[in-house]
């Protein structure tokens, strides 16, 4: 099995010297405008930069391995949001559980029964679509561009659903404690931001073991760098495929219901409209590159909420777009380079 020991291409797990001075580059970028900010707006910009890293990373794997842009992608991390909240609301008071406060959170101790059932659902759901849908394309021998539209399809057919069964009115999340954590320099932490920063950090760790110690990480990074030769050299790669969804599902689930929890509330769009931060994250790290999600994400994080500073807070996207093209300008495959080759 020399191929799965010499793989990945397009997810791109190296970690290079240019990646370390691009990385360095920025840091101290960041640092030069540390002075001239709010730092309470960095603070926020880091929480919500780990929740798009969530859903960035996912959609990243999705593109490395099966080689299109889910755009669906967002309405996976809506489904989540409002599974959670159907349950802590409505099915576990029917079975006599009672949510109270869970410490100094502003959720209760039901939100930790809720979230796992809701990133399953979803993880399922993901495998079920493509069982259905994208699978039957794939073996039909369809271009990327149909891939891609039969998922904006799926797209719209999750957000209908949503409003079908939710209506498209706004959802809010329980509110059961309003603690803030007072820091230096004016910088305000609510404790769901801690529980949001350990979550993604456990993922995070756990998606890279996965892709690095397992034997079917292995066989997904050599799926992604030649699938045909997966295939001859013994690897399921079908089996591969649902892991890669499966993957994608709880990552992007994972990020909804930890952005309803940010937020408080929830709408139908909510995840349509969030496409758009973690699209740009992946293309300013790198297509295909875990690592590079990562970093653009709390990039395209921290400068959108530092960019409420000066203009109003609805150009928030435009700023990530404007940043993306800057970066892309300098390094077309990204900061850290794209792994296609």
């Amino acid at each position: 099995m020399i191929f799965l020991q010499n793989t990945a291409k397009r997810i791109n797990l190296a970690w290079t010297p240019g990646h370390t001075s691009v990385a360095i580059v920025i840091v101290a970028l960041a640092v030069g405008f540390l002075p001239f900010v709010k730092m309470g707006l960095v603070a926020n910009g880091v929480f919500l930069g780990a929740i798009i890293a969530l859903g960035a990373i996912g959609l990243t794997l999705v593109f490395g391995i099966l080689n299109f842009a889910n755009i669906a992608h967002g309405d996976y991390m809506t489904m989540g949001a409002y599974i959670a909240l159907f349950i802590m609301g409505s099915l576990l008071p029917q079975v006599g559980i009672e949510s109270s406060g869970l410490g100094p959170f502003t959720f209760g101790y039901s939100l930790l029964i809720a979230l796992p059932v809701a990133v399953a659902g979803v993880a399922v759901g993901a495998i079920v679509l493509d069982v259905l849908i994208y699978r039957r394309l794939r073996d039909r021998g369809v271009n990327v561009v149909v891939m891609a539209m039969a998922s904006l399809g799926i797209a719209i057919a999750l957000r209908g659903l949503v409003q079908i069964i939710w209506s498209g009115d706004t959802q809010h999340y329980p509110r059961e404690s309003r603690q803030v954590y007072h820091l230096p320099m004016d910088v305000r932490i609510p404790p769901d931001a801690i529980f949001i920063a350990i979550v993604t950090i456990i993922l995070v760790v756990g998606v890279y073991l996965v892709l690095t110690r397992t034997r079917m990480g292995k066989a997904m990074r050599a799926t992604a760098d030649n699938p045909d030769l997966a295939l001859v050299s013994g690897i399921d790669v079908q089996r591969v495929t649902w892991w890669t969804w499966e993957l994608g599902g709880v990552l992007a689930a994972t990020a909804g219901v930890l952005l309803a929890v940010f937020q408080a509330q929830i709408l139908p769009i909510m995840g349509w409209k969030f496409l758009i931060p973690l699209f740009a994250a992946v293309i300013l790290g790198g297509i295909g590159n875990p690592y590079g999600a990562l970093v653009g994400a709390f990039v395209i994080g921290v400068t959108s909420e530092v960019s409420t500073q000066w203009i109003n807070p609805s150009y928030k996207p435009a700023v990530a777009f404007a940043i993306m093209i800057a970066v892309l300008l300098v390094r077309p495959r990204g900061i850290f380079g794209g792994g296609r080759s």
